[in-house]
């Protein structure tokens, strides 16, 4: 049986169907995405306040802080007058690869010894300290503990800047998972049932009356590739 189209030979609709779907887009994004964002940053500003502690308020910023708190790396990328990229920060530092990569996830090399790794890390502190966006940190040139007023100010500022980047990403998921329900809610009301399909199988061999999502398909002859 010749599988039935919905859509996909109508084209003189395809342009209400676009129109209709930003729309669509439109209004969720406009209740999701200002709720997402300042969630995020009620979250990385907590993050920003545990690297200005750790680095008792970007006034520690040495190798030995840095291997016992790698994860505020970038956090202190955003400390710097302009805000440094992962990439510029590398390239500024002549630092490794790699090492910054393990920090932007937490952690650090395994394989890397003592002695590079202290190299590397003085590096990037010589970067990061003489970049440091003194006008939202008034205290180190005041030679002067910050006050508690000050301190949440300034991990506001550099939250919003990490903000930039961490909730787009939450944005794009969010609305991945509203375009899923909305299929998944479409074909439930016509009696299809979600079920998974095991990926070694052709999809010509799922159950009837069954949909599912995120599923790897393998194409190619000579060289077989999970799409």
């Amino acid at each position: 049986m010749m599988p039935r189209r919905i859509n996909a030979d109508k084209p003189h609709l395809w342009k209400t169907d676009i129109a209709a779907s930003v729309d669509q887009f439109n209004q969720w994004f406009m209740r999701f995405a200002p709720e997402a964002f300042r969630s995020t940053r009620v979250k990385t500003t907590g993050h920003v306040k545990a690297a200005l502690l750790a680095t008792r308020d970007l006034r520690s910023i040495n190798a030995a802080t840095l291997k016992d708190n790698p994860s505020a790396l970038s956090t202190l990328r955003m400390c710097t007058a302009p805000p440094l990229a992962v990439d510029r920060l590398i390239g500024l530092a002549d630092a490794s690869k790699n090492l910054v990569g393990r920090m932007e996830d937490g952690k650090l090399p395994t394989k890397m010894n003592a002695a590079d790794l202290n190299a590397e890390l003085t590096k990037l502190c010589r970067i990061i300290s003489r970049l440091l966006d003194r006008d939202i940190f008034p205290w180190l040139d005041a030679a002067k503990d910050p006050t508690d007023h000050e301190r949440d100010r300034a991990s506001t500022i550099v939250a919003d800047r990490l903000c930039s980047a961490v909730a787009n990403p939450i944005v794009r998921n969010a609305q991945e998972q509203r375009q899923l329900k909305l299929v998944g809610d479409w074909l439930d009301a016509r009696g299809y049932r979600k079920q998974g399909h095991p990926s070694g199988k052709p999809l010509t061999e799922m159950e009837a009356a069954t949909y599912t999502f995120r599923m790897n398909l393998a194409v190619g002859k000579a060289l077989k590739v999970n799409i």
